[in-house]
């Protein structure tokens, strides 16, 4: 199966950093992951021929900072007021949904946010994402481990 594991962020934007951090910390566990600034249109090209792909992104919803949700983009659409922190214009919500109608989505699609709370530039990660990162991290650490059992 092929599977392609995207963090997806900004490191100089505090908590927008989450994706990317994701990335890098599963690369030094021996886990392949790349690492995507949030433009819809190289998503997509990204996740081309993939069977499985997993985003990770920082997003906006109302939950606490930290907090984690895991979403099924094949089967449900990203709810309309739920915001992935891409500066683009054409981020990763509009890639899904936009590859939804041309019926270009992967077999499978997870979305793994982290809620986000300080995106203000050149400030750190919070320590709550910080902690979520790592979690993150070793689900989808486990996750990839038993697919290429």
């Amino acid at each position: 199966m092929k599977i392609r594991i995207i963090g997806c962020g900004n490191l100089d934007r505090g908590d927008d950093g989450a994706g990317i951090l994701v990335a890098r910390r599963l690369r030094a566990l021996g886990i392949p992951a790349m690492e995507q600034n949030g433009d819809g249109l190289a998503l997509m090209d990204c996740w081309r021929g993939c069977e499985e792909v997993i985003l990770v992104d920082a997003c906006v919803s109302g939950k606490m900072p930290g907090e984690i949700q895991v979403w099924d983009a094949v089967a449900n659409p990203l709810p309309q007021g739920f915001l992935l922190c891409s500066t683009h214009a054409f981020g990763i919500r509009e890639a899904v949904e936009m590859a939804r109608a041309m019926d270009l989505l992967p077999p499978k699609l997870s979305i793994y946010t982290i809620e986000g709370g300080a995106f203000v530039p050149n400030s750190p990660l919070s320590a709550e994402v910080a902690q979520a990162v790592e979690s993150v991290t070793q689900q989808i650490a486990e996750l990839a481990r038993a697919i290429a059992r």
